[in-house]
């Protein structure tokens, strides 16, 4: 059985004795959209067929037609009709892989299944949905060990580690988490004096948190940490770029407790104002491959972040990592690097050499295509 992947040199003109391979790439909501984005590119340029079957804002916010994709909306039918003449369907997430498994219950074509969920504290309901989507995919891709180990425990027969490359400056998508907020499209040399004046952070510590407003990106906890930077001089400003249900909440606690935090709401330009942060934060209780952790060390803006799913695998020696739902040492660990330039410059460094180690788009599409190829190859 053969698992290499499928030649570059594959294209639309090449005998018509070797098929083209046909893939759907399915979406549920924008979380892995940027993923999608950078797959379907990949694939597309090595003569693979690609159709992406999502909501319609994610095609107007990812562009898959311009990435050399059919895009088709993810209603139901539309879904089955696409589905027809796959040789592979590729879900991105657990509500996606149900919607694919429904899609195609009847036929014989395999599901690959990108896990983006498996975080503690979901329902009963999301447990299940979990486990029917586990059993249903011939192959589950966790973006982190944590991942892969979750989609075992909920049955899969098949979960493997496949860490998903984003290209720099590629996430968007407020719905989605840090992608979410539209960390995307800064110029490669943004003036970060203009950023902070912008922001109202001229002359006192900026810190950067992106991501949707919803209960699971710890918020609650971070505001709790800025009631103790309060007591720093000069008073940091914490800014939160992202849009979601937790709005109004947050809101009124910034408001009523006097707190330096300001909510941008959805930014296109998040990557931007991370640039010209002095430390960002992440307060997830779960991320895999969290977009904000990759984007700062990349930028060379020092973390502190939660030591939740794959976040340590994915950060390693290149941020700061505390405890999930303890503000003090959140609050601790960022006044520290406030007060100490040197270790921050030391973070800079081992940030961006942490991540020269992450795979590279290429990486990425070369072991998909040979995860289709090895599919392909047990129906032949």
């Amino acid at each position: 059985m053969s698992s290499s992947p499928v030649p570059v040199s594959v294209s639309a003109s090449v005998s018509a004795s070797v098929p083209v391979l046909r893939t759907v790439q399915v979406l549920c909501g924008a979380s892995g959209g940027a993923h999608v984005r950078s797959l379907a590119t990949g694939l597309a340029a090595r003569g693979v067929r690609v159709t992406v079957c999502g909501p319609v804002e994610t095609e107007g916010e990812y562009d898959f037609t311009g990435a050399g994709a059919r895009f088709t909306p993810d209603a139901v039918s539309a879904l089955r009709a696409a589905c027809v003449e796959a040789d592979v369907v590729h879900a991105h997430g657990v509500r996606a892989g149900l919607r694919a498994a429904l899609a195609l219950r009847g036929r014989r074509i395999p599901l690959v299944v990108s896990w983006h969920g498996g975080g503690p504290g979901g329902s009963r309901l999301s447990l299940l949905l979990e486990r029917h989507v586990a059993r249903a995919a011939a192959i589950v891709l966790g973006g982190s060990s944590a991942q892969v180990d979750v989609a075992r425990l909920r049955g899969a027969r098949d979960a493997r580690l496949a860490a998903e490359a984003v290209s720099s400056g590629a996430v968007s998508g407020v719905a989605s988490g840090a992608a979410a907020a539209g960390v995307a499209g800064a110029a490669d040399a943004p003036d970060h004096g203009k950023v902070r004046a912008e922001l109202g952070a001229v002359e006192r510590p900026l810190l950067i948190a992106v991501g949707s407003l919803v209960p699971r990106r710890g918020y609650s906890v971070l505001l709790d940490a800025a009631r103790e930077w309060r007591k720093l001089d000069p008073v940091p400003l914490l800014v939160i770029a992202g849009e979601g249900p937790m709005r109004g909440e947050l809101a009124r606690r910034i408001q009523a407790e006097q707190l330096p935090v300001r909510l941008l709401g959805q930014r296109r330009d998040a990557v931007r104002l991370l640039a010209a942060a002095d430390v960002a934060v992440l307060a997830s209780r779960w991320e895999a491959r969290s977009p904000l952790a990759q984007e700062a060390l990349r930028r060379g803006v020092p973390l502190v972040a939660t030591a939740v799913g794959g976040v340590p695998e994915l950060v390693g020696v290149g941020g700061v990592l505390v405890p999930y739902g303890d503000a003090g040492a959140m609050a601790s660990a960022v006044a520290g690097l406030l007060a100490d330039p040197v270790r921050r410059g030391e973070l800079v460094v081992a940030g961006r050499a942490q991540a020269l180690t992450w795979p590279s788009e290429d990486d990425t599409v070369a072991q998909v295509l040979s995860v289709y190829d090895e599919l392909t190859s047990r129906r032949r």
